[in-house]
């Protein structure tokens, strides 16, 4: 793999996406899809984070958080900013973060 393929993007997903274990399934299918990165839930009731990886697998998990999520989850919009690539990656593993 090419350091040009490594992308970082930051997300929030919105929706009822807290107490519905949406943390641990976002760590679940990024470790699945070998990205690094960090999952927390908000004051504001949404979910954030980052992703850091190759850019296609970083696609497939934007697709993931816009449409599926965790079972009982309903997911009103995600949103993405700050996407841009990286040299290399900025965490070893993708955590749940407490607040």
């Amino acid at each position: 793999m090419s350091n040009e393929d490594l992308v970082s993007v930051d997300y929030e997903v919105f929706g009822r996406v807290q107490g519905v274990f949406f943390r641990k399934y976002t760590q679940a299918e990024g470790k699945k899809l070998g990205l690094v990165g960090w999952v927390q839930n908000t004051e504001a009731g949404t979910v954030q984070g980052q992703l850091q990886g190759p850019s296609n697998k970083v696609k497939e998990m934007q697709q993931w958080l816009k449409s599926t999520g965790s079972p009982k989850s309903q997911i009103i919009k995600a949103e993405f900013k700050n996407e841009k690539k990286v040299e290399s990656l900025d965490h070893s593993t993708f955590k749940i973060v407490r607040p």
